[in-house]
């Protein structure tokens, strides 16, 4: 296990500049500066890199003709394990770099930061230390439910730490967890803020096709409990769950669901001033925002960085939380995103978000489920293609809602009868997810 966590500092520099790596002889072989990931000034980014420079900078350059590992290694989840320290209390830009609005951390720099560090967790795990052979290109999957279990504070100093739970032929999971000690408390069960799971798979650098990567062998009890719960959770993904997603549907009234949504909504496409004003239609919730994948966004192999994805597509739907609500909202989860297809360096990326549905019943928080889709455009080939999607819960700050005590949360209903699978699809996707995460 690490002894100690690796500091994150404020920078506006770049983070190689004045590397005694940069003097070797074998600098005028590597790729110019402005081709060297990570330029976007990421202090998370920089501190990896400067901890881990001798691997990562292999993997800058790889030697395709190489040979690949020849040998499997074993290793323990303490070998892999990271922690990364933000001094908050002490670093002023450092702070300024993170806060939000709320004197709160940033969620989405937040969710750029895990997937920073969850990459190098599995290239660290990966590696072989073999100057000989030719490194695996790892990418990132998916990531499982994330869920904020408190507001982190930008005035007081944070730590994520993170290893590897459990590998499979060329899966690797990382799980995080983010602590932040409670004000005026030192028990540890108050100090967690956050925790997700990241799945990365492995690459050939030159084939392309999967690869193996080094065994998992945990020690203490804890790490068997994580390993054998992430084995379960993976027998459940590979099954074939759609078939009892139908099931669970039709008994849970899926069919009356479907068409009491669809009823309502023609309702407001077809007699519009008798239509519920509680209610809204789907598509009128719709926000979207566009732009070119540019190559400060990209990360150690060239594509563009997942975290930056998640990063955008968190800020979008946000925006979308607070038109909708017209309060001020607050986040509360990202469930399951799988990663569909990379994103280059140049390509036209289209973020297009909606209220999929709302939950009313509590009414000191209700819920606000919003999904964002990434789109990558080629107009020169008249083609689109789908990303990601990605799902996040909000609710409605507890200051926002006591000034607005009148205001209700709509409720969403749909034009179409593919609006009305998209939302009666979604309610019983979180409803497994929640079950998968409670046998977790």
């Amino acid at each position: 296990m690490e002894s100690n966590p690796i500091p994150i500092f404020s920078t506006f520099t770049s983070p190689f500049e004045g590397s005694p790596k940069m003097s070797d002889s074998s600098s005028s072989t590597r790729k110019p500066l402005s081709l060297w990931p990570g330029m976007y000034h990421s202090p998370v980014t920089h501190a990896l890199w400067e901890t881990r420079s001798k691997i990562f900078e292999r993997l800058l350059d790889p030697p395709l003709d190489a040979p690949p590992q020849s040998e499997l290694l074993t290793r323990t989840p303490s070998q892999s394990r990271m922690t990364i320290l933000y001094n908050f209390s002490t670093d002023y830009i450092l702070r300024e770099q993170y806060r939000d609005p709320w004197n709160e951390v940033r969620i989405g720099k937040l969710l750029e930061d895990l997937d920073a560090l969850a990459g190098t967790i599995s290239v660290k795990h990966c590696s072989d230390e073999d100057s000989t052979t030719r490194p695996l290109l790892l990418v990132t999957a998916s990531v499982d439910r994330m869920v904020l279990k408190k507001p982190i504070s930008v005035d007081v100093d944070l730590q994520i730490s993170g290893a590897v739970t459990w590998v499979g032929r060329s899966s690797i999971e990382i799980q995080l967890n983010v602590t932040q000690p409670a004000t005026g408390t030192a028990e540890a069960t108050d100090s967690v803020a956050l925790t997700a799971n990241f799945i990365f798979v492995a690459r050939d650098y030159k084939t392309g096709k999967a690869a193996q990567v080094n065994r998992l062998a945990p020690e203490t009890e804890s790490e068997k409990l994580l390993y054998e719960a992430a084995e379960t959770q993976y027998k459940l993904r590979k099954m074939k769950i759609r078939d009892e997603h139908k099931v669970i549907e039709i008994e849970n009234g899926g069919i009356n669901r479907f068409e009491a949504l669809l009823a309502e909504g023609r309702i407001f496409c077809d007699m519009p001033a008798l239509a519920d004003r509680d209610s809204i239609l789907l598509k009128d919730t719709r926000l979207e925002n566009s732009l070119i994948c540019q190559p400060q966004q990209r990360n150690i192999h060239g594509r563009i960085f997942g975290g930056f994805l998640m990063h955008r597509a968190f800020e979008l739907a946000f925006s979308t939380a607070y038109t909708f609500a017209g309060m001020m909202p607050s986040f509360l989860e990202v469930d399951h995103v799988d990663f569909l297809r990379p994103v280059d360096v140049g390509d036209f990326l289209r973020f297009k978000s909606c209220v999929l549905y709302t939950e009313r019943e509590n009414s000191d928080q209700p819920l606000i489920n919003v999904e964002v889709v990434a789109h990558v455009t080629r107009p020169e080939f008249r083609s689109t293609e789908v990303s990601n999607r990605f799902y996040f819960t909000f609710t409605v700050r507890p200051e926002a809602k006591a000034k607005n005590a009148g205001q209700r949360i709509r409720k969403v209903v749909p034009a179409t009868e593919e609006e009305a699978h998209r939302i009666v699809e979604r309610m019983d996707a979180d409803s497994w997810q929640s079950i998968m995460h409670v046998n977790h």
